[in-house]
């Protein structure tokens, strides 16, 4: 499996879902079988199928969160210094030309990006457009209303 980019913060927030899933989901789901299989016939037993079903879902994402950890490549932002670049991690200002509206964005891995959070993926249109270019740069995204502008108001390796 290749290396999977990954910010540092990105990284702890996997591991604490990861711990989470361990130590109070899967505990608590065993206790809801077990609990289940007390009320005696299990083939027309719905509280068994439920927990069942949600013991394959936090064991496969528990089997899908390890094997993104430990291919795991972190990347510290803070301890890159791209000489005012954008890069994978960077902290980036950008403005719409169009209708003055700025936004904030941190390019982040795939497995980590939330744009409700501002974490956009580094293979998101908007981040490739910005990757290598530098603050006063505009840069062109196609979206799907059209070609959107953006100028690149400030990047910053927090």
């Amino acid at each position: 499996m290749a290396t999977i980019p990954l910010t540092v913060r990105g990284a702890q927030r996997l591991q604490a879902e990861l711990h989470r899933l361990k130590t109070i989901e899967r505990p608590a789901v065993i206790s809801a079988i077990a609990e289940a299989r007390s009320h005696g016939d299990l083939s027309e037993n719905a509280e068994y199928d439920a927990a069942r079903e949600r013991q394959g879902f936090i064991e496969g994402r528990i089997a899908e969160l390890d094997g993104t950890l430990s291919n795991a490549q972190l990347i510290d932002p803070a301890a890159h210094d791209a000489e005012g670049r954008v890069v994978f991690g960077s902290t980036v200002e950008i403005e719409d030309l169009d209708s003055g509206d700025k936004v904030t964005y941190q390019i982040v891995g795939d497995v980590e990006a939330d744009i409700k959070a501002n974490l956009i993926s580094v293979s998101s249109p908007v981040a490739r457009a910005m990757i290598g270019k530098s603050e006063g740069d505009v840069v062109s995204v196609n979206a799907p209303s059209g070609v959107r502008e953006y100028e690149i108001v400030s990047v910053k390796y927090i």
